[in-house]
């Protein structure tokens, strides 16, 4: 139910990009809501779901998880529309563009473990927030790129992305562990790999939208729904601030 539910949908995301009849797509979509529908009801009442539904119950962890989602989207978007939008409308070479790709993970790999160490003194909703207002930040930067931007106007932008991303990561999955019961935690760990396939998975099939609808011009329209993507999660983190631990406390 799971792996239809997810994939009915993408291939329903793909039939709208590659303008397939109104039928088929609805179809897709449909079965797609269907299957997510009979999935909930099986696993709500299970000793131990493969999906946890009755962990979502918990505001902390349902905003963490969505949260997440959203992150992981933006970087489906930016990571299939980014080498497109480099080569096709830059007009940089196949070299150039793995190297103005290299920031966003070097820098994340720089912001992650800062970011653990302040998670330990201050909420994840505020580093959390924090984090996807720079992500947000930084694709829309490199969407308003001018026709010939200089490599340090590429490099600067692309290294706000990796910032803000790397600033989120480590508190929020901080905040989705910690949200669940210790007998649980194997639940939770699963909704941290399922959260971000789904994310990517997502962010990909829009920027596969993008390209559809608008030709070359998808990237940067892939970018600026990226930034939409980084600023809904960025509300959601800053939600957790003041929703309860629990549903009902």
């Amino acid at each position: 139910m799971a792996a239809g539910c997810l994939g009915l949908f993408i291939l329903g995301m793909e039939s709208v990009a590659h303008h397939e009849r109104s039928g088929l797509i609805s179809i897709e979509l449909a079965f797609a809501v269907l299957l997510g529908w009979a999935l909930i009801r099986r696993q709500a009442g299970s000793p131990a779901p493969v999906l946890p539904i009755d962990l979502f119950r918990r505001p902390i962890f349902a905003l963490s998880t969505a949260t997440a989602i959203c992150s992981f989207a933006v970087q489906g978007l930016a990571f299939v529309s980014l080498p497109f939008y480099f080569e096709d409308i830059l007009g940089r070479s196949q070299v150039e563009t793995g190297f103005f790709m290299t920031p966003w993970p070097f820098v994340v790999a720089i912001m992650a473990p800062i970011a653990g160490r302040l998670s330990d003194r201050h909420p994840a909703g505020i580093l959390g927030g924090l984090g996807l207002a720079l992500l947000s930040l930084g694709m829309i930067l490199l969407a308003m790129l001018p026709a010939n931007p200089h490599v340090v106007d590429i490099v600067w932008r692309t290294a706000i992305c990796g910032c803000g991303f790397g600033f989120f990561q480590a508190p929020n999955m901080k905040a989705l562990m910690s949200s669940a019961p210790a007998d649980r935690r194997g639940s939770a760990s699963g909704m941290v790999a399922t959260a971000r396939l789904t994310g990517q998975t997502i962010g990909a099939a829009l920027a596969a939208l993008c390209f559809g609808l608008v030709g070359r011009e998808g990237a940067t329209l892939a970018l600026a729904l990226g930034a939409v993507f980084a600023a809904m999660g960025c509300g959601m983190s800053v939600l957790r601030l003041v929703a309860p631990p629990r549903s009902g406390s």
